[in-house]
């Protein structure tokens, strides 16, 4: 299984170029990359924003919901890339659109498979740590289930704080930690909070950590961070 996942903020020329050159790594001589936007609303405009800020590091992308059968396109891909945005406006789609099982059997079959973001959460087993606003209804919140752990993307640790005249003061609302804390409560899967410009690459049963570092979180056990090139999984283990 070929997966690079990434959790979003590549805004900046450092991280641009980071992203880019995994990407070259990772889809190699792949000439086309197929690529599912289904994450906001503009599909057009949303496929071509991807080369216009040079997110496409060169490949040619093939949108997905310019063709007629689009089960049938990820069945004759030979990558896939699924773009982030609503975490819950994606998995929707994917549901409805039968996707999930034709997704899952290429990626299993060697397909390689890039996801940022909400891309990201679809590759998870469930969406059920995406920060989104549920604006669409999805008949389940389960994902394609392609890591066995659940990602916070975009995650940061500490508390909010706003700007308020010439200084800031905190926002006092949940951190990230508290919000993972209650998925504790009632799930036991492990979750990875992935920094900005944070990218997980798994090649078979290796995990990578690249750009950022992450904070992992196992029920029953205190938190632990992990730097770029650390080991991400199996999960280190805190002490209680």
């Amino acid at each position: 299984m070929q997966l690079l996942l990434g959790s979003g903020g590549f805004r900046t020329p450092d991280r641009l170029a980071l992203l880019t050159g995994q990407m070259k790594a990772f889809f190699g001589e792949i000439d086309e990359v197929l690529f599912v936007p289904y994450a906001l609303k503009d599909h057009d405009r949303y496929l071509e924003a991807m080369t216009a800020r040079g997110l496409h590091a060169g490949f040619s992308l093939k949108g997905i919901h310019r063709e007629a059968n689009p089960a049938r396109a990820v069945g004759e891909a030979r990558a896939i890339y699924v773009g982030g945005g609503n975490t819950f406006r994606l998995i929707n789609a994917l549901h409805e659109l039968d996707l999930l099982d034709v997704i899952r059997y290429r990626v299993a079959a060697g397909m390689p498979y890039m996801g940022v973001s909400a891309g990201t959460n679809a590759a998870c087993p469930t969406m059920a740590t995406t920060n989104d606003m549920p604006i669409v209804y999805p008949p389940a919140f389960r994902a394609l289930g392609l890591v066995p752990f659940q990602v916070n993307a975009h995650y940061y640790s500490g508390a909010t704080f706003v700007r308020a005249g010439d200084g800031y003061q905190e926002h006092f609302g949940e951190t990230r930690d508290d919000r993972i804390r209650e998925f504790h409560e009632m799930n036991e899967t492990p979750v990875i909070g992935l920094r900005e410009g944070g990218i997980i690459r798994v090649e078979e049963d290796e995990y990578s950590l690249i750009g950022a570092g992450a904070r992992v979180f196992v029920k029953g056990s205190d938190p632990v961070d992990v730097g770029p090139g650390g080991r991400l999984w199996p999960p280190p283990q805190g002490v209680r």
